[in-house]
């Protein structure tokens, strides 16, 4: 888990400390997005993580909003590095 988190933060990082722009943020939320979807399969009746899972995605499709008003390269350069909306 550590691993992934600081491969994804390489990767959509703009310097060398960033850690919290929004390129990073909608990364880890949908690795937490992916994480969530995977528990479901197997615990289709945990309604408190579905509130959640509803709150992440609702958290990232704001950040994309925003990145998309604010930088559109980034917002392009997201979405085909972390596989959103084909």
């Amino acid at each position: 888990m550590k691993n992934k988190k600081k491969d994804t933060i390489n990767s959509l990082a703009i310097h060398a400390k960033d850690v919290g722009s929004a390129e990073v943020q909608i990364g880890l939320l949908t690795d937490k997005i992916t994480k969530l979807a995977e528990h479901f399969k197997k615990a289709k009746k945990d309604k408190h993580s579905t509130v959640g899972l509803t709150k992440s995605v609702n958290r990232r499709k704001k950040l994309l909003s925003y990145l998309k008003r604010k930088n559109p390269e980034s917002y392009t350069k997201v979405l085909k590095q972390l596989n959103l909306r084909k």
